[in-house]
């Protein structure tokens, strides 16, 4: 048997748990009447104050970081940036700019390498502090390349490019590492955590998409595209900060023996029906859900075809689309966190095909004929589309972080990611080779409405393989229990090995007491045997 989340215990939970309620806008019974309006008032912030004591301020830095300015910011800046780089200063068709930016998220497709390194390869006694380091360093590097050299080639304009993504690809694995470790000291907050993540990427992807524009305008594409050094330059500080537990002496005789093992325990994972199925509904979901994005941004900033979009304007409309995105997020933690995952990827699969049909009004100008602006219809098109993606994205994560067996937590996560970036790079490449069968190019968008129909209908197409995804909510355990229990046995015998003893020691005091107040209840109401109450305590 497994430990069950905490949600399955009785209400009396101890100080964390009655932090989590009130975070929640479920305020205890003292603050009931006029108090319990001011708990609601105050939920987002309480929540956020929930997360700081349970998780540590230097986790939360990290996330802020990673996903809020790294991510965020940076990415925001970076496509509006590198949209104009390749189309002004590279002149590339649309199907090339789609294919290359295809190219650019190669490395994140590695990330299961780079979450390998975290799990089992520390370097001077840290695991993610050093490659939060390493990340930040390529960055910059990177960056400073392709802001100074005024005549790149392509190729190595590319390849300067891909080392950018690879730089936030690494953090991001970095910090996944740490939110799959604390989703299972932390299995009732894993829903939070991804909703912290989601919160932070799109208010950071807000201010980037607001300023892009201006900045474009200002100083140029590949002078914006020198400003992203600065978010490089946070994740160094983050990782600098960052609350990791060091480790001395570590046996880097063993580390090749400790990848063949972390290997075999993804191949044993992902031999389970459990895993492998909604591996496979995840990768077909996002490959199916065609990108055409360079297409449509070469027609709005096309002057005879096209509306001619301004800089600030494109990037106002991605700022719209930061904000619909965050209203998703929003709409995930308050109405939808604790539906199925099929009834939600089944809403939201239908909502995204539906609202892929606002372009098709948009290229065809039927806006025009019911008398809304270009500019208008161009916003709301953007911010119903980014909405509905990300509520489409949160349950995807969240299934993500409950398939992640105890001791890989950071590798499997960081597979599981890189399953999905083959995903979007799929349906990159496909969207690019759709342009260019169509023969869109820089001047002739004809056949765009073709392009954006049949990507319309394809969005479809992941509903008839919705039965590989479980029908659980994310407050049950997904992983079988004798995988669990395979897992938890080993790490019972190697409990006393320097690594692992030190990953469990100097915790949140607060966290600690939750959660052997939980131990403590599960054994007397459950009857849970002493050798699972004993590694629950671990942990914790």
């Amino acid at each position: 048997m497994s430990p069950q989340p905490p949600h399955d215990f009785p209400e009396d939970k101890g100080e964390a748990n009655v932090l989590i309620e009130e975070a929640r806008g479920s305020p205890p019974a003292k603050e009931a009447g006029a108090g319990g309006a001011v708990g609601w008032v105050l939920s987002p912030v309480a929540w956020f104050r929930m997360l700081v004591r349970e998780l540590h301020w230097s986790f939360v830095l990290g996330v802020v970081a990673t996903y809020g300015i790294s991510q965020g910011l940076g990415g925001g800046i970076s496509r509006v940036a590198s949209d104009y780089y390749w189309k002004d200063v590279q002149k590339v068709q649309p199907s090339a700019a789609q294919v290359y930016h295809g190219v650019t998220s190669i490395p994140w497709l590695v990330k299961p390498v780079w979450g390998l390194l975290t799990d089992v390869l520390p370097v001077a006694g840290y695991r993610r502090r050093p490659y939060f380091v390493l990340a930040g360093i390529m960055g910059v590097i990177a960056m400073l390349i392709v802001s100074l050299h005024s005549k790149l080639h392509v190729m190595f304009a590319l390849l300067a490019l891909m080392s950018g993504s690879a730089s936030v690809a690494i953090a991001d694995v970095t910090i996944d590492a740490c939110v799959a470790e604390n989703s299972l000291i932390h299995p009732h907050l894993a829903a939070d955590m991804m909703s912290l993540n989601g919160f932070c990427s799109s208010v950071g992807g807000l201010i980037g998409f607001s300023i892009s524009g201006f900045l474009v305008h200002a100083i140029g594409s590949q002078g914006t595209l020198g400003i992203l050094t600065i978010p490089s330059a946070l994740v160094i500080l983050a990782g600098i900060l960052l609350k990791d537990v060091h480790i001395p002496n570590f046996p880097y005789g063993q580390a090749h023996k400790k990848f063949v093992e972390a290997s075999g325990k993804m191949l044993r994972t992902l031999k389970c029906p459990e895993v492998w199925r909604p591996c496979f509904y995840m990768y077909m979901s996002l490959a199916l859900s065609v990108d055409i994005q360079e297409g449509m941004f070469y027609w709005y900033t096309d002057p005879s075809a096209g509306p001619s979009f301004s800089e600030g304007f494109i990037g106002f409309i991605f700022a719209i689309g930061s904000v619909g995105s965050l209203v998703g997020v929003i709409l995930y933690q308050n109405i939808l966190r604790d539906h199925s995952f099929r009834s939600v990827l089944c809403s939201s699969q239908l909502l995204l095909s539906l609202s892929g049909m606002l372009d098709l009004i948009l290229v065809l100008r039927l806006n025009l004929k019911l008398g809304i602006p270009d500019y208008y219809f161009a916003v709301i098109d953007e911010g119903v589309a980014k909405m509905i993606n990300r509520i489409k994205w949160m349950p995807l994560l969240v299934l993500s972080s409950k398939l992640c067996p105890p001791g890989i937590e950071g590798t499997f996560f960081a597979l599981l990611m890189s399953i999905d970036n083959i995903g979007v790079l799929s349906a990159s490449w496909i969207g690019g080779l759709l342009l260019h069968l169509l023969r869109i190019t820089r001047t002739e968008f004809k056949n765009l409405w073709a392009a954006i129909l049949i990507r319309n209908v394809m969005r479809l197409l992941p509903l008839a393989l919705l039965f590989l995804v479980p029908r659980s909510d994310p407050n049950s355990n997904i992983l079988p229990a004798d995988l669990l229990a395979e897992y938890d046995g080993a790490e019972a015998r190697r409990i006393e090995n320097v690594e692992l003893t030190s990953l469990t020691v100097d915790k949140n005091p607060s966290a600690d007491a939750s959660l052997q107040e939980c131990k403590t209840q599960e054994h007397l109401d459950v009857g849970q045997d002493d050798d699972e109450a004993s590694l629950l305590a671990n942990r914790g």
